[in-house]
């Protein structure tokens, strides 16, 4: 049990300090964004984040009327 504990606390700690290194040693100087609206494929395609596909079935006409 305590292994395990180890095992994950250090996984954790390795993939943080990959993640620190990416955003203070890249010129951005931010986290990536993973927004799938961001994402160039999918805006190609016209796939949306379920929020703004929400918001446009919510304004479409003729839904409520």
């Amino acid at each position: 049990m305590f292994e395990t504990i180890i095992i994950s606390v250090g996984i954790l700690f390795i993939c943080f300090v990959f993640l620190a290194i990416q955003v203070f040693f890249s010129k951005k100087k931010k986290f990536p964004d993973t927004h799938v609206s961001q994402n160039k494929a999918m805006r190609e395609r016209g796939i949306h984040c379920v929020q703004t596909q929400d918001w446009e079935e919510r304004h479409r006409k003729g839904l409520y009327d």
